[in-house]
């Protein structure tokens, strides 16, 4: 019901559905769609908003002599918000790429309108890999990870550990429902089962009922297939009901550093799952954190980077190809690999997934971190073609 409903909104969105014509008004404008104050703003919100301002500033504020505009909204965890603003954006105010940090719903209703409008939508912070499956778009990039690549790590290596049954508590929007029948797969393909579940709403204060049906089923692991804030509470909620003590692993199938800070080492030590991005890998990923630090005050998540990355790639694909016309730019980024602090030969494949590495990280005791923001340490690579769908799996109809 809920993919029905986000096309419907896109389609009454734009009534006309005429194909719009990249918007040549002499400057470049990009629209950043992200969740300001709510539970997904310490991850994404302003500091998406900030990366892309970086990658603009670093860019030089020009591609030629057109100069480049930011503007930025606030979805409000609402679909029809999402789309009326970027409406607005691409018939009035003349946007040209959207880039957004917000919820998969959200997500599947921008790629759902770069079908019939031409501008670069660009998937930063949502997680559905119906995005470049059944909703791909000629015009659309899912680029910092997704619900195959979550639990592609984490999942596996859980069950590798004797964590061989499972019961999830699941955010229930597309997000969640993605996550926990991905993260299915890939305990059951090592060997695990799924004891039962329990779906949650989003933004939810009061874990305690669904912690208890977790507790009650004696499964050996227990599946958190949320994000942001609802991870966060059901994380410290699961240690006031005492489900580590009585023997049970809890799994964070999505966690950003802000997660990890937020819980502290304490509450979070040993907790592993995996990440694109962890601003102490190497320099090169040190060197844009420390930059991001003295703007933001805080070290970049993944979808942070990753926003600042795509940006660029969006930025030199304008310029090579001297015109904002959304299927052109896209075919240059998907032609040409990204090398940066963020990814090794990332390559942006036909149905619109970028392929890069990433990695199983875990949450260090407090004895082992050295500071506020040494907080995990990488326990392997997970080399880009193992870590997401094959493409020969994908339903997308771009794939030949």
């Amino acid at each position: 019901m809920l993919m029905t409903a986000v096309a419907t909104t896109a389609l009454m969105a734009s009534p006309a559905l005429a194909e719009r014509q990249g918007a040549e008004d002499g400057q470049v404008t990009l629209g950043v769609l992200v969740d300001m104050s709510g539970l997904y703003s310490a991850h994404g919100g302003p500091g998406v908003v900030a990366a892309v301002e970086m990658a603009v500033a670093d860019f030089g504020g020009k591609v030629g002599d057109k100069p480049i505009v930011v503007k930025s909204a606030d979805y409000q965890h609402k679909v029809d918000v999402s789309l009326a603003t970027a409406n607005r954006w691409l018939d009035d105010e003349g946007v040209d790429m959207i880039i957004e940090s917000a919820d998969s719903a959200s997500a599947i209703g921008l790629f759902d309108l770069s079908k019939s409008k031409d501008f670069v939508a660009i998937g930063a912070g949502s997680a559905s890999t119906m995005l470049t499956n059944d909703h791909c778009s000629p015009t659309g990039i899912h680029y910092v990870y997704d619900t195959w690549m979550l639990p592609a790590g984490t999942g596996s290596a859980i069950v590798n550990e004797g964590g061989d049954t499972w019961y999830f508590i699941t955010a229930d929007y597309a997000f969640g429902h993605s996550l926990e029948a991905n993260t299915t797969k890939f305990v059951e393909s090592a060997g695990g089962k799924v004891l039962g579940g329990v779906r949650a709403p989003l933004n939810t204060t009061d874990f305690s009922s669904y912690l208890l049906q977790a507790q009650a089923s004696g499964a050996k692991v227990v599946g958190l297939a949320n994000a942001g804030s609802d991870f966060v509470n059901s994380m410290k909620q699961a240690g006031e009901f005492g489900l580590v003590a009585g023997g049970q692993q809890l799994a964070g199938m999505l966690v950003f550093i802000n997660d990890v800070k937020a819980l502290g080492l304490q509450t979070a030590k040993g907790l592993t799952f995996t990440v694109s991005y962890y601003w102490d890998r190497d320099d090169e990923s040190r060197a844009f954190a420390d930059r991001f630090y003295e703007k933001v005050n805080q070290r970049p998540s993944m979808v942070q980077a990753g926003a600042y990355s795509a940006t660029m790639h969006y930025l030199k694909a304008v310029e090579a190809v001297g015109s904002e016309d959304a299927k052109a730019v896209t075919d240059w980024m998907k032609a040409n690999p990204v090398n940066d602090f963020f990814a090794k030969n990332g390559v942006i494949r036909e149905d619109g997934r970028m392929v890069l590495d990433a990695y199983l990280v875990q949450a260090k005791s407090p004895e082992e971190s050295n500071g506020d923001w040494d907080l995990m340490k990488v326990v392997r690579t997970i080399p880009g073609k193992e870590a997401f769908m094959p493409i020969e799996d994908s339903t997308c109809d771009l794939v030949k």
